[in-house]
This record gives structure tokens, sequence and C-alpha cells, in this order.
């Protein structure tokens, strides 16, 4: 296959992640949160291969017609803020006006966000909490903590957004990667996991995402706090 054959599926392959939101959106509309974040699992993983696979085959020199950071954007923000979104405020996990505070302020601050042009930093990690509200909530229906616990961690995120707190990128990264990614792929298996049974409260993939959450949101700021020697 031609090299820009290959740049052209990449795009192609990026390009599914709609069709993906969409069919999230559908579940969640229906109140069948399990298919839903079944799909956004998908999505997540379709999110982490076409990156690696784009720098390979040098999209934006083999086929400079689309642009995939524009198209890539885009899901992110279905997949990633308003689908997830949508789900929290249709659940039984807030209710009232915490549900509507909680709405309101991760797809408006959020798509600031996704817009800021400094929001990846030098070592391609990225400055400020990223948006990945569908990791949080899936994390959230697993575990079903006190509305006030919820409402406090969409406060704490959201303004973490917008500090100088480094969160790291999984996959592009470098420092600290061969042990980010193993856990990336880990939380994705306890994510997938956790869908496949319903999100039962019993289940062992609530711990597993719990531990493996907490590795991913931390490890950027640790990595501030024990910098490299040069």
């Amino acid at each position: 296959m031609h090299l820009r054959h290959k740049a052209l599926f990449v795009h192609l392959l990026t390009a599914t992640g709609a069709v993906l939101a969409m069919l999230s959106m559908l579940a969640a509309v229906d109140g069948k949160w399990s298919l839903m974040f079944g799909w956004l699992v998908v999505a997540f993983v379709v999110d982490g291969v076409d990156g690696p696979l784009a720098r390979r085959y040098d999209v934006h020199a083999n086929s400079p017609n689309y642009d995939g950071v524009i198209m890539d954007l885009i899901i992110d923000y279905l997949t990633y803020v308003f689908i997830p979104a949508y789900a929290l405020f249709k659940s039984d996990l807030l209710s009232g006006w915490t549900g509507w505070f909680a709405i309101i302020v991760i797809v408006y601050f959020s798509v600031l966000y996704f817009a800021d042009t400094r929001m990846k930093t030098k070592d391609n990690s990225f400055s400020g909490f990223p948006g990945c509200w569908n990791m949080v909530v899936l994390v959230l229906f697993a575990t079903k903590p006190h509305w006030t616990i919820i409402l406090l961690i969409v406060i704490v995120l959201t303004v973490a957004m917008f500090l100088n707190i480094k969160f790291v990128h999984p996959v592009r990264t470098e420092r600290w990667r061969e042990i980010t990614l193993p856990v990336t792929i880990l939380w994705t298996f306890f994510a997938g996991w956790a869908v496949i049974v319903n999100f039962h409260p019993a289940s062992w993939a609530n711990w597993g995402l719990v531990l493996t959450s907490l590795w991913l949101i931390s490890a950027g700021a640790l990595q501030q706090l024990f910098p490299e020697r040069k």
C-alpha cells in the first residue's frame, strides 16, 4: 500500500470516532449507560491508536487535504466531554441544581480549554486537566460516590484545567512512559470489564479503575515535584 493511502486510512480511522460518538449518544438517550460507555471505550482506543499512526505515516505531508487535528478535536469534545456530561446529568448520580451545575460547568469550560493554544507543554504533556471527562464519569458510574464528592471532583478538575499543573499524555509524554502506557492499557481493560458487568458495585474492576486513575491524574504533578536531572 502506498504511503499516501496509508495516511488517508489514518484519517478514515479517526473519522470513525464520529460514528462511535453517535452510537454512544443514542445509547445515552435511552439510558443504556453500559452500552454508552462501551462505545466510548472503543472510541478511546481508536483515539489512542490513530495518533501514533498519524505520526508514523506523516499525515500532514502525505494526506494534507484533511486536517486530522481539527477532526480529532471535534470527536474528542463529543466523546470526552459532551456525552459524558450528558450522562452525568441524566443519571441518578446528581439531581436537581447539582446536575445543572455540573453539565454547564463541564461543557462550557472544556470548550475553552480545547481552544486554548497553550494546552500542550514542551514534553507533549497537557497543561491543566485535559478535559478527560469520559474517564472521570466512567469511574464515577463504577464507584457511585456520594453526590457531594462528585460535585467536589467536578469543581476541582474544572479549576485544574486552568492551573499550571501538568497531566501526562499516556503515549506522547516520554518520561515514565514505561509505567504510564501500561497503566493506561490496564485502565482501558478495567473500564471494559466494568461495562461488561454493568457497573456492578462489587466488581474488582472498580478498584482497578480507582488505582489506575490515581496514577494517570497525578503522574504529571509528580514529575513537576521531582524534575529530571540534567
